[in-house]
């Protein structure tokens, strides 16, 4: 499949970027994770674990929720577009929880003599809740 990328002649501030929605986070997914990431803290896969730090379940760990907006991005431009990408973590995304990752244009501007774009982005979950917020920057021709 080709991707039509976004031009930054054509793009304007308040653009919306094509949004995407998880399926909700399962128990498996976040076991996965896991082994994917060597991110092994228990507070993410074990019950007993959680509820004795207080939680009434596990919880899915943030960089997941990070990289799920890294691929809201990467579906919009090539990863090699990315200049600058943060979050900043807001609220625990839960088990069952459906994310949306979403991003706002919201600066058009030239860095180094590069063409960029800096888009605001966020997941919310299935509530409407914020769980992760941040910006990313991405040169564009």
């Amino acid at each position: 499949m080709t991707r039509t990328l976004p031009s930054y002649d054509a793009l304007q501030v308040g653009d919306v970027l094509p949004a995407f929605e998880t399926e909700p986070i399962s128990r498996l997914t976040l076991a996965l994770y896991c082994g994917a990431s060597g991110d092994h803290n228990p507070i993410h896969v074990d019950l007993d674990f959680a509820r004795a730090a207080g939680q009434p379940d596990v919880f899915a760990h943030g960089m997941l929720s990070m990289a799920y907006l890294g691929r809201l991005l990467t579906n919009w431009v090539p990863q090699q577009a990315l200049r600058r990408y943060g979050v900043r973590f807001v609220a625990l995304t839960r088990v069952h929880d459906r994310i949306t990752c979403r991003g706002t244009v919201v600066a058009k501007e030239t860095v180094d003599g590069e063409r960029r774009v800096r888009v605001e982005v966020s997941t919310v979950d299935q509530d409407g809740q914020v769980k992760l917020a941040g910006e990313a920057e991405i040169a564009l021709a």
